[in-house]
């Protein structure tokens, strides 16, 4: 095998790659394929050896990777977000966490028979869901905005929070490892206590200082970044062995909570870097796993995964929603819906890997009781957490809220309209002042690019089924159309002209093959923005058996202009060259009154 070690290498990044795609395309979380892949190409086809293929360098690798992993996970918490949260989102992540850990760790020592230590650890490495993993499943499932932004939330906190105390459960067993008395453990757990949060801390500090004073060129920040997080975790090793990884975690935090930092671009960067290497580390994880151990762990492991799934995970929903305000169907499926993720398999590896060297035998069934646990509750809620969640009456049906791009006058001034008669409206837009008058009309924002990786981080879709792209820019909406005509559907993504169409043979030039134009062949963003701008009005008019719809458009030729049909069962239509809708008595149209009329 090694001598194909680059045909190896290229051929493992090119299906990581492809796994990652199709978990996006289908909208599942991706470690199911990847899970799907490592153990074909591993253990059932013997294609994929990973000792033969890195040998020596399979540690190095891994925690590493696990490092990095672990940074870029931690520059997402920041203090003022924790604060700011709800009591039951603050709680999920505290006492729920510690009692996740604390039942899951009593499961793991009295059905798998691990040691105390190797049980605290398991239970510390299984608290952990994601973004990875949640976000998938909350577009399947669509629950309630309260429940959906509870599970949001909770999977960017729980990640690096779980993984900090992962490393820190970890640094002790090591500090109290080989025959040492309590006294001597505790003293070189705060050792490694000490040198992971010094070297972190100051790390994180004069990289952000050196962010902060423009010292380097903007195309070395993610460069230097990871150079200073693989410094930091070596130096950190050297002084006191273990202390790597709780270093990069600590600097991740640092940087994070330092007030004029700019670390979008580095974020972005540690995102991409991160996925590749979960990516390729769950493919050469699950390729190593032994499938004999399953058989060993047998019924036990079915035990501890009920014991997560009906004894710790409603425990933990319930405490954190003492004293709120979500009805008990809410709290009920919010005790259902926790898969785990791609950080817990990653580190329970490395950390499996550690404690075998350290005399833990039994260590070496904790990584496949840990992706049994992710097979289990991955498969288990996703299919079936839409339904429980609809028989709960919790599911939200088809959403009906809109994506707006732009946040001009148009713009603006449709998304109230559209709020007014209750269908959510979400405005993005790059340009502040925008954004602040928005605001200041009420309108939900987004500010910074939308067709960003930024935006796919942190754009609360939640609600939102379709998406209007209402700027002057041809290109940006054309740009707006492909990129969300993937999430919401091609029947769900319009965009504005920004010039007439006079002929049949002009219809393809709307700048994107997917698009499909607002309103009217001679409806352009510069016509609406005129008329507004000289007091025309966005407004709704109900029709009646004496007042229809050619009434409503008898008028002179831009008198009325319709953009939007509401039927009786209050769903919306839009009009475009493509939809002709023949509204009746009952509707409720939105257009464009000339002067107020």
């Amino acid at each position: 095998m090694p001598e194909h070690l680059e045909v190896i290498v290229a051929i493992v990044l090119a299906v990581a790659v492809a796994c990652q795609w199709l978990a996006w395309r289908v909208k599942v979380p991706a470690i199911v394929f990847l899970l799907i892949v490592g153990i074909i190409a591993g253990p059932l086809a013997g294609w994929l050896d990973p000792d033969a293929l890195l040998g020596r360098f399979m540690f190095p690798f891994i925690s590493l990777s696990v490092a990095v992993i672990l940074f870029e996970g931690s520059l997402t918490l920041k203090f003022h977000e924790v604060l700011g949260l709800e009591k039951v989102i603050q709680r999920m992540v505290t006492l729920g966490l510690a009692v996740t850990w604390v039942i899951t760790a009593l499961a793991a020592r009295l059905f798998v028979g691990f040691s105390w230590e190797v049980s605290f650890l398991f239970g510390a490495v299984t608290v952990v869901t994601g973004p990875t993993v949640i976000v998938p499943m909350l577009r399947t499932v669509r629950p309630t905005a309260a429940v959906a932004n509870i599970l949001r939330w909770e999977g960017i906190l729980i990640d690096p929070i779980g993984a900090m105390l992962a490393v820190l459960v970890f640094e002790f067993i090591v500090a109290g490892g080989g025959g040492a008395g309590l006294g001597t453990g505790f003293l070189i757990f705060g050792k490694i206590i000490l040198v992971g949060a010094l070297i972190g801390a100051g790390a994180g500090h004069v990289f952000g200082v050196i962010l902060r004073r423009h010292w380097l060129p903007l195309y070395l920040h993610n460069v230097t970044a990871l150079a200073f997080v693989l410094a930091a975790y070596a130096a950190s090793n050297r002084l006191e062995p273990e202390s790597g990884l709780l270093t990069v975690t600590v600097m991740g935090v640092w940087l994070a909570n330092m007030k004029r930092v700019d670390l979008e671009e580095i974020l972005d960067f540690k995102e991409s870097l991160s996925i590749l290497l979960i990516s390729v580390l769950f493919i050469i994880l699950a390729a190593r796993i032994d499938l004999t151990a399953f058989a060993t762990l047998g019924w036990s492991a079915l035990f501890v995964f009920a014991a997560i799934q009906f004894l710790a995970r409603p425990l933990n929903a319930q405490v954190a929603a003492l004293d709120s305000k979500l009805t008990w169907p809410e709290r009920h499926i919010l005790a259902w819906i926790a898969p785990r993720g791609i950080v817990a398999a990653a580190i329970s590896a490395l950390f499996a890997l550690r404690l075998e060297a350290l005399g833990f035998p039994e260590a070496r069934l904790m990584v496949p009781l840990t992706f049994l646990v992710i097979i289990a509750t991955v498969l288990l809620q996703s299919l079936t957490a839409r339904p429980i969640a609809k028989w709960l009456g919790v599911a939200e049906p088809e959403p009906r809220g809109l994506l707006i791009i732009g946040a001009n006058a148009v713009a603006t001034a449709i998304a109230k309209e559209l709020m007014e008669n209750n269908f959510p409206v979400l405005v993005a837009d790059n340009h502040w002042q925008g954004i602040v008058n928005a605001r200041m009309d009420g309108l939900p924002t987004y500010y910074g690019n939308p067709n960003s990786e930024h935006a796919e981080r942190n754009l609360n879709l939640v609600g939102i089924g379709g998406m209007l792209a209402l700027t002057p820019s041809e290109d940006l909406n054309a740009l707006s159309v492909e990129h969300y005509r993937l999430e919401f559907g091609p029947n769900h993504v319009f965009a504005l002209r920004t010039k007439p169409i006079k002929h049949d043979q002009d219809k393809a030039k709307t700048g994107s093959k997917w698009c499909r134009p607002l309103f009217g062949p001679e409806i352009t963003y510069a016509m609406l923005a005129s008329l507004i701008a000289q007091g025309a009005q966005i407004k709704a008019t109900p029709l009646t058996e004496k007042f229809t719809f050619e009434h409503y458009l008898s008028s002179d030729a831009y008198k009325h202009i319709p953009l939007f049909a509401i039927d009786p069962k209050d769903r919306m239509h839009v009009f475009t060259d493509e939809n002709p809708i023949e509204p009746t008595a009952g509707w409720k149209i939105i257009g464009l009154a000339e002067g107020g009329a």
